[in-house]
């Protein structure tokens, strides 16, 4: 019961404390790229010219939200996967350690 109580109360926290930083304030939320891309303009005098440009440029914003979620959860199943697999191998291999070794200890002597 403890646990819980500290659980729920580490989450009222944080959404306490997103909800005020939502409240307050302009906030722009953007990506990584667009950061990288302003701080080489302003490094290079906005000289610089990418090497290469992109093989597909989607149509709007939502659609590159959607891509960017659908590869997140095609990669978070993959590893789920591999995760579970190896725990799942982990536990057999223990369970056959225990038997085998249990098997040991209860088997009578040969005469």
């Amino acid at each position: 019961m403890k646990l819980e109580l500290i659980v729920l109360a580490v989450i009222v926290v944080f959404v306490a404390a997103f909800a005020y930083v939502s409240s307050t304030g302009n906030h722009e939320w953007s990506g990584a790229d667009g950061q990288a891309e302003n701080t080489i303009s302003q490094l290079t005098g906005g000289t610089y010219q990418p090497w290469f440009q992109s093989i597909y440029t989607p149509p709007s914003g939502e659609i590159e939200s959607l891509l960017f979620a659908l590869q997140a959860s095609i990669g978070s199943i993959i590893i789920g996967y591999f995760l579970g697999y190896y725990r799942a191998m982990a536990k057999m291999k223990a369970a056959k350690a225990a038997d085998e070794s249990e098997g040991k200890t209860n088997a009578r002597p040969a005469r």
